[in-house]
């Protein structure tokens, strides 16, 4: 089962603002939500949790452990 995220869990788990969050999706550098009907929208938890996942993993690239 996918589990959908609406915006203020988006920004919550990201750290985004909501002005930011939506100029990275604009950008392409932030996955695109999908609409969930009327002017509702909202993203898959899953595509979020790998967009965190990747910043996480670029922040350290370089690291010596």
């Amino acid at each position: 089962m996918k589990t959908i995220l609406r915006l203020p869990t988006v920004v919550a788990r990201t750290g985004l603002s909501r002005s930011t969050l939506y100029l990275r999706i604009a950008e392409g550098r932030f996955p695109r939500p999908i609409s969930l009907g009327g002017r509702a929208v909202g993203w898959l938890e899953s595509d979020v949790a790998e967009w965190i996942e990747a910043r996480v993993e670029e922040s350290r690239k370089g690291d010596v452990a």
